[in-house]
């Protein structure tokens, strides 16, 4: 009934197998990846013809992971899965971005991959797997798919590379000074056509060293796929790309003058006005049969980039006037807004992002249910990219898949810098609002948080920025590599390339490749120029910053205490009645974890003061020897049982109360009276010992007895 094949190896620590021809046999290519005990099912679909009128290509990824397949239940009230998780969101990226140019020029018909977790052994990370299931499906389909690629993940630990270092490994990095990167490739068998890192100031040589590194071990990776398609692939689908050479040389001959002229337009609104005039201008003279032509977006986007491209390459002059290395002019603004925690203004060129900083308490750290486990997150980034940033208008929703792409890149780059939680316990909230963009805007959001962070008084390690980075690569082999490209040289561009870092190194690396791939010497010197252009940008950021910031008025004071574990419970009470009481009539937000770190919150000095001693009053010891104040809670015939200490009583005995002799303890006390007391010690069953009569109960100083000499001197 069932025609398997099934291909396996070793791959660094675990056992990579391979297997299609069991599972979703309707779909065009089926493979199960597993590694260790994760199993990924990536299934391809693809349409045979292309939709009328269709001028892109419509490829669309989804990764899902399915709770079941780490024994949890979703949570929440549906108790199933439903929107796509940040982690899922991100995966399906990483998948789209080194298949999606490979696959063969002219291609538009219609392309599914859907990636499914279906086990997960909660050490080797899904996401890696998935990306090798849809790379085989593919080759595998019959799609016309120039593939296979593998992917690999890369640790940096000690001065060495480590291939896919588990899930534990890559938990909460900046809290493991020993592990140093996070970094994904993805290549073919003969070039790297994607990068995405978190990395912790590596330098241009470590970062790579570690592509390199992640190149060389996906080898294996990718004979295991063409292994596996010689035995089970599909026949290739029938697919030429389509002859456009006379609609082409139709529309150079009508309008490459006039675009050859919007182009040289140095502003952004101007030249996007003059090119929309230049392609009606081509359009009015085109035949009809022309105009009705599918590749007619193809003919013209090869008239904009053969413009765009022939300049920079043979003149190194851009569009906007700049050369190759030049970097667009920046202004860095702090402290726009009063009431906001830190802000922040960066404009670089016609990119500009403003940056608020909001520092809250434990209470509001994000509580992430991934399938892996569950944690808190104290550091968020939101990025945001309104209609309105373009001159466009547009409907305005939820974050999309570009929205949250751009945020957690910006996360990653500013990750590395952020104090400890010990040291600084706040929960940290950037939201980047970009106000305009022309190219990068990720990379105007890490300025704009770094600056908006310190501006909000987060002691940063040091200032983070990015650059962003384009390639043009000519048949012929020649190349530019552009410094901050505008978004026309990204969109005809070969390469996005961002490198966001500190002064002493690189601290996120993400790369997408729209060609066949590029070569270790391109790389290399993308890597040395764009290290030339952040230490810029840094210099122009460090003006905004010339004082230190002052901490906000308006953000909440935190202190930190740390108590016994033993004492927890008595801090909490039963059922959270004494940390109740605390945080009502302290007025103060107290959080306390199983490691007995609490921290209490105000933005109250006074309240956090209050707090403080209430707390204290539970779990420290009293001292021998002190004096206290205290309240009489019990009047019994040989003393008064006084409470002096938080919930602490003691026994002050009727000898102990006057220097006179008492018949009975209420002819000097009643219960609720406030008396002085001084901690004599303790007796042998551990029963305090108190005395009223050697403390001043007006001033409440210490009484010192007279020494015998003296009274004996006064008596002659």
């Amino acid at each position: 009934m069932f025609d398997v094949t099934k291909k396996s190896i070793q791959w660094g620590e675990e056992t990579l197998t391979l297997e299609t021809g069991k599972v979703a046999r309707q779909a065009d290519g089926s493979v199960i990846a597993t590694l260790g005990e994760t199993s990924v099912m990536a299934n391809v679909t693809f349409a045979r013809e292309q939709k009328p009128g269709q001028d892109f290509f419509p490829l669309t990824v989804h990764y899902q992971e399915k709770y079941y397949a780490a024994g949890k239940v979703p949570g929440g009230f549906f108790k199933r899965e439903a929107r796509p998780t940040e982690k899922e969101t991100l995966t399906a990226r990483l998948i789209d971005r080194p298949i999606r140019p490979l696959f063969v020029d002219g291609f538009k018909n219609e392309v599914l991959v859907m990636c499914t977790v279906l086990s997960h052994d909660l050490v080797n990370d899904p996401d890696i797997v998935a990306m090798i299931a849809a790379s085989a499906a593919l080759t595998i389909s019959g799609a016309p798919f120039r593939g296979p690629i593998a992917g690999a993940r890369v640790g940096f630990v000690d001065g060495e590379y480590v291939l896919n270092p588990t899930v534990d490994d890559m938990q909460d990095l900046r809290l493991n000074p020993e592990q140093r990167l996070d970094l994904v490739v993805a290549g073919t068998k003969d070039a790297v056509m994607m990068v995405e890192s978190e990395a912790y100031e590596l330098t241009e040589a470590e970062m790579l060293g570690a592509v390199t590194f992640a190149h060389e071990q996906i080898q294996p990776v990718i004979d295991l796929i063409i292994s596996l398609a010689e035995d089970a692939a599909k026949e290739p689908f029938a697919f030429e790309a389509p002859n456009y050479s006379e609609l082409y040389a139709a529309v150079k001959a009508a309008g490459e003058e006039q675009m050859r002229a919007a182009f040289a337009i140095t502003d952004k609104q101007e030249r996007t006005a003059a090119v929309a005039a230049a392609r009606e201008a081509i359009k009015a003279a085109l035949t009809e049969e022309q105009l009705e032509d599918s590749n007619l977006g193809s003919a013209m986007k090869k008239l904009e980039a053969g413009i765009l491209r022939g300049d920079v390459v043979k003149g190194g002059k851009r569009i906007d006037g700049r050369s190759t290395t030049d970097v667009r002019p920046i202004v860095a603004e702090t402290g726009l807004l009063p009431r906001t925690h830190g802000s922040a203004l960066f404009t670089r060129g016609e990119t500009q992002a403003l940056a608020v900083t909001t520092l809250g308490t434990g209470d509001d750290e994000q509580f992430i249910d991934a399938l892996h486990g569950n944690f808190k997150s104290n550091f968020l980034l939101h990025y945001n990219f309104p209609p309105y940033s373009v001159g466009e208008v547009g409907r305005v929703g939820s974050p999309g898949r570009r929205e949250i792409g751009h945020g957690k890149l910006a996360w990653r780059a500013l990750q590395a810098v952020l104090p400890a939680p010990t040291d600084f316990p706040y929960t940290i909230r950037v939201v980047s609002e970009i106000t305009e963009s022309n190219g990068s805007s990720s990379m105007a959001s890490v300025c704009g948080g770094s600056l908006s962070m310190m501006d909000a008084g987060v002691p940063l390690k040091a200032p983070v920025a990015g650059v962003a980075m384009g390639l043009i690569l000519e048949d012929d082999g020649d190349y530019a590599v552009l410094t901050d490209i505008l978004g026309d040289e990204d969109h005809l561009g070969d390469m996005d390339f961002k490198v966001a870092g500190t002064e002493n190194g690189i601290t996120s690396l993400q790369m997408d490749i729209k060609v066949a791939g590029i070569t270790p010497e391109i790389m290399e010197k993308a890597l040395a120029q764009a290290k030339d252009g952040r230490l810029h940008i840094l210099n122009e950021m460090s003006k905004a910053l010339s004082e230190t910031a002052e901490f906000s008025v308006h953000a909440p004071r935190i202190e930190t205490m740390q108590i016994p574990t033993d004492k927890i419970r008595e801090v909490i009470g039963s059922g959270g009645k004494v940390i109740r009481e605390i945080v009502e009539t302290s007025g103060a937000k107290v959080d306390i974890n199983d490691d007995g770190i609490i921290k209490i919150a105000s933005p109250d000095g006074e309240s956090i003061k209050k707090a403080y001693e209430m707390i204290h009053s539970i779990v420290a010891e009293p001292e021998e020897g002190q004096v206290y104040t205290g309240k009489v809670v019990k009047i019994v015939d040989f003393g008064a049982f006084v409470n002096f200490f938080g919930k602490r009583d003691g026994l002050v005995h009727v000898s102990q109360i006057e220097n006179r002799r008492l018949n009975h303890p209420s002819d000097v006390l009643k219960e609720g009276q406030e008396v002085k007391v001084k901690l004599l010690g303790f007796d042998d069953r551990g029963k305090v010992r108190l005395s009223m009569k050697c403390v001043d109960q007006e001033t409440g100083e210490e009484i010192v007895p007279e020494k015998k000499e003296k009274k004996e001197e006064g008596a002659e």
